[in-house]
């Protein structure tokens, strides 16, 4: 039985988990708001909260290292240069996670993962 993980592991493996967490936040900081599942959107809400964290700082290396992570250029602009500067007074909590429905094909819980702004 695994003791203290801090993260799930989503039914993937390392590299696929990886890749859609990177593609998941990449999308969240291009459209602010994706609907997910829970699960997904729970972990990518850590991932994100992080990376806004980071981006917060606004010098070259923070930028750098938000630029490594996500897979657009364009997005990370965005959110070095507007979403981050934006929530430069606020102490955390920059994300809003709403259930949202039931998916029909497998009854998936849907939740809708939001900025807050």
């Amino acid at each position: 039985m695994p003791h203290q993980i801090a993260k799930k592991r989503l039914s993937r493996t390392d590299g696929h988990r990886k890749a859609l967490l990177r593609n998941l936040a990449t999308s969240f900081f291009k459209h602010e708001k994706i609907e997910t599942t829970s699960t997904k959107a729970k972990e990518v809400s850590k991932v994100v909260e992080r990376l806004i964290t980071t981006a917060r700082r606004g010098d070259l290396h923070s930028r750098r290292l938000v630029a490594a992570y996500l897979t657009e250029p364009a997005v990370t602009k965005k959110l070095v240069d507007q979403i981050a500067p934006a929530l430069k007074d606020r102490a955390g909590g920059y994300t809003r996670i709403i259930k949202t429905r039931v998916r029909p094909g497998d009854a998936a819980e849907l939740s809708l993962l939001e900025l807050v702004r």
